[in-house]
């Protein structure tokens, strides 16, 4: 495989999207003709496990270590943010060479230094926050025309959400054709909302066994884009020296119900699941020039950790800084040299709250057992499904995956509280925009949550990076929306928010307003009609602290504000 030139790279990464939502792994309802192209062509893995949600799954991915270690375990609540120091794939691939682009979601932080472009990509169009329409994005955004962000600036696009990521990744690979090439793309398709033009969920609109018609509607279209993709592939003579990955990032949202409706491959659980059903996903990989072709299975235990590992290996990559992985390289199973690689133990681990997970939950996994929520133990050999709990019968077994989940603890517990904070004050991003997804605790972490008013913390984690003179904004609506603290959208602009929310929104008017930080609070007075409140503040002290921002209601009660912007005007 090294003899062959090395290849362009690109990786597919669908949202929500489980094992069992396409044809090609069993679904009988879906057709998906453009993906199961690659399974058929390519090698695939039917025992790969990514985490149960999707930040978690794309930290683990790009640096090859597990969520807990890398500091992205949960999708809100300051716990979304990769920690600065890890080594992510895209810098590995750019230190060898290659031109780096991310299309779609990111979601491992939107402000310096953890954006897409402070970590590698050299050319970003991407949504903020976990989905189109949620609190970082651009206020409005629908799926359908919305605005994205290009290297760090808004602009306005045609189409839908999916479309335009594949439009922009074909626009990227033309213009970069002659040159080795990694393009990640990855699709907020299909996650929640489901929407998507109805020619698209029309055909499964009748079929009462489909729980979510417009779910399979959203994964219709991108298959029909992967094939826009392949065929452009082979019309430029890429397709031969192209390494291409499918992959999804956890189980299912909208595939399968409890009432039985949909599929789910025979699995248990579904998205956030420790059982197998959240986090056990399809990955296909094509590399004609490199021998990856021939519809090939690898059935051993396989990790997205392994990805960054594997790619390392097989093309021969040299790192621009010392690595210690939590997966390992999978070269050996590509290249037919094994079957299978010694067993090992993988532990995963989620949690959605500021808090660090419980050290006894999760599930612990080798090639046969998985230890679940720290007590149930099923046999994956005799019960894939997972219905039968056979702890009492094999207590050994048991004990011996706990003890190497508390092994993982004593290492990693001195260090897992630790946050992975914003920096304020930094030429590269100044001023700096922090959001309600982003506080350590009570989120609001879609725009419809900012419609209806949710209480929110109105703390984040931040590092003033010097002292100096700063301004800060406290808002109620983004400064794209300019409406006063007080006021609220039309109908007709509310109407545009892709998450439910109330039909009317509620209105806010808060008779003062306070920030905090290294320990000094300041406030002040709000008015009617006023759309922001700002603050002048000179700061001696730099480095890691908290920062508070809160509006003051009528009668005393606070609610975080839920945009705060930060700018260091001087020294």
């Amino acid at each position: 495989m090294t003899d062959a030139p090395r290849p362009n790279i690109i990786l597919i990464l669908t949202d929500d999207q489980g094992y069992g939502d396409l044809a090609c792994t069993g679904n009988p309802w879906l057709a998906t003709p453009c993906i199961d192209a690659l399974h058929h062509a390519g090698v695939r893995f039917t025992d790969f496990h990514a985490s149960p949600l999707c930040t978690p799954t794309r930290g683990a991915l790009l640096t090859g270590r597990r969520p807990i270690r890398n500091g992205a375990w949960a999708t809100c609540w300051g716990r979304s943010i990769l920690r600065r120091d890890e080594l992510t794939l895209p810098e590995v691939l750019r230190h060898n060479g290659y031109h780096t682009a991310l299309f779609g979601k990111w979601h491992l932080g939107d402000n310096y230094p953890y954006r897409p472009q402070d970590r590698g990509f050299e050319h970003v169009v991407a949504h903020k926050g976990g989905g189109v329409g949620q609190t970082p994005d651009w206020w409005g955004n629908s799926y359908f025309d919305d605005t994205y962000w290009h290297n760090g600036e808004p602009q306005a696009h045609q189409g839908y959400c999916t479309d335009v990521w594949f439009d922009e990744a074909l626009a990227y690979m033309q213009a970069h054709r002659a040159e080795p090439f990694f393009v990640y793309l990855a699709t907020n398709a299909p996650h929640s909302p489901y929407l998507v033009e109805e020619r698209y969920s029309a055909p499964y609109a009748s079929n009462p066994a489909i729980p979510e018609p417009a779910f399979y509607g959203m994964i219709a279209n991108i298959d029909e884009n992967v094939g826009r993709l392949c065929a452009w592939l082979d019309e430029a003579g890429l397709a031969d020296n192209t390494l291409l990955l499918f992959m999804t990032d956890n189980g299912s949202s909208g595939g399968w119900r409890p009432d039985g409706r949909g599929y789910n491959a025979g699995m248990r659980g579904i998205k956030g699941s420790y059982y197998d059903g959240g986090h056990r996903v399809p990955l296909f990989i094509r590399w004609p020039a490199g021998g990856l072709v021939g519809g090939r299975d690898i059935a051993d235990l396989t990790l997205h950790l392994d990805l960054l590992p594997t790619l390392v290996d097989l093309l021969g990559l040299t790192l621009p800084r010392p690595a210690a992985w939590d997966g390992r390289s999978l070269a050996p199973l590509l290249r037919g040299e094994a079957d299978a690689l010694p067993d090992r133990v993988h532990i995963e681990q989620i949690r959605q709250s500021t808090e660090p997970p419980d050290p006894c939950d999760g599930v612990v996994m080798t090639r046969r057992w998985r230890l679940v929520h720290g007590a149930e133990l099923y046999d994956m050999a005799q019960d894939p499904a997972q219905q039968h709990d056979v702890a009492a019968r094999h207590p050994e077994i048991a004990a011996q995956l706990r003890a190497e989940q508390e092994a993982w603890w004593a290492e990693i517990g001195p260090t897992v509280e630790r946050y992975c904070p914003i920096a304020l004050g930094n030429d590269a991003e100044n001023p700096t925009r922090l959001n309600a997804m982003d506080v350590l605790g009570d989120v609001a972490w879609h725009q419809g949550h900012i419609l209806e008013a949710q209480r929110t913390t109105g703390r984040w984690a931040v590092d003033v990076e010097r002292p100096g003179r700063y301004r800060l904004e406290l808002r109620r609506w983004p400064d794209e929306l300019d409406l006063p603290i007080d006021g609220a959208p039309t109908p007709e602009e509310a109407a545009l928010i892709p998450y439910p929310h109330a039909p009317v929104p509620l209105r806010l008017a808060p008779s003062a307003a306070w920030v905090g930080l290294f320990g000094r609070v300041w406030r002040q007075a709000v008015a009617p009609e006023q759309h922001a409140v700002r603050f002048e503040l000179d700061l001696p002290e730099s480095g890691e602290t908290r920062l508070d921002a809160w509006f003051v209601l009528p009668g005393g009660d606070e609610v975080g504000a839920y945009y705060v912007t930060v700018e260091r005007l001087g020294p």
